[in-house]
């Protein structure tokens, strides 16, 4: 194992929260304007990047499924060549490093090359996706258990990492359970529910790209979700929750954020209500927050 020495730069594994610049905490804001080199994720938001100082090198480390990607063992290299060159370095990722961002995977790797690290916490998608459109993750009178998950693994699968059954015993006994990155196995996920006994009128939303200005929020069931979100093309990033605590948005969503409510009851949100005109209206009143 190699050590550390006194020109060695220190990693910063960051969150930037799930896109507004605001909510970056303020220790996240310093560290963007002091370091020397930024990795970043594509789930940060642009707006983020785009305020980091002139003089700061910026790479573009991010990977989406399907699409180009930086192998994440070239990404452990980039992170000690730069600290052993006597650089401070960001890596910055969406929401919370350690919460599906492979944060802990790169603490280990500068760990055993003898480089020095900090976690700095950030605002984590799995609670202000469904706060942002007016969705508590827990609540006294609707849940007081909370399981967050990834998505983008086959629920079908033999080995899955994921106890679907537990998952669904929670959410049958009044938990919330919140899927990340699962925009792509949503019937598959919402199958593997409903096999484990989760009920068909379980509420279910999906709010894609929270907290940013083209939010959008679209309300249902377990049993009509899939549909909905066919039909107003809803796309990653995304953020799913299921559980009672839907039904808290029902009552609050006439005084949620800025924007005015639409036909739907709340601004971004897609219902039944909605849909009575045509297809094309029903796009209308998901396009905007």
């Amino acid at each position: 194992m190699s050590h550390a020495t006194d020109t060695t730069g220190t990693v910063y594994l960051v969150g930037a929260g799930p896109g507004d610049p605001e909510l970056l905490t303020v220790k996240a804001r310093r560290l963007l304007d002091e370091a020397e080199v930024v990795l970043r994720d594509n789930l940060v938001g642009e707006a983020i990047v785009e305020s980091l100082p002139d003089r700061t090198a910026v790479e573009n480390v991010g990977k989406r499924p399907g699409g180009d990607r930086t192998p994440q063992a070239e990404i452990n290299d980039r992170l000690v060549r730069h600290a052993r060159a006597g650089r401070d370095v960001v890596r910055l990722k969406g929401g919370d490093p350690t919460l599906f961002g492979r944060g802990g995977e790169e603490a280990e790797h500068l760990a055993h090359h003898g480089v020095p690290f900090e976690f700095v916490p950030g605002v984590t998608s799995a609670i202000a996706g469904p706060s942002a459109g007016g969705i508590p993750a827990t609540h006294r009178d609707h849940a007081s258990a909370l399981a967050v998950v990834t998505g983008h693994e086959d629920p079908t699968k033999p080995d899955s990492a994921i106890d679907w059954e537990s998952l669904a015993n929670i959410v049958s006994a009044g938990g919330t359970l919140v899927v990340l990155m699962g925009v792509g196995r949503l019937p598959d996920n919402v199958s593997a529910l409903k096999s484990h006994g989760v009920g068909d009128e379980t509420p279910v939303a999906m709010v894609e790209r929270a907290t940013l200005d083209d939010e959008r929020t679209v309300i249902g069931t377990l049993d009509t979700i899939v549909d909905r979100a066919r039909r107003v093309g809803i796309e990653p990033p995304a953020v799913t929750v299921v559980g009672e605590v839907v039904n808290v948005r029902e009552t609050v969503a006439h005084c949620l954020g800025s924007g005015a409510a639409g036909e739907s009851g709340a601004p971004g949100e897609w219902s039944p209500a909605a849909s009575a005109a045509s297809p094309a209206e029903e796009e209308i009143e998901v396009n905007q927050q």
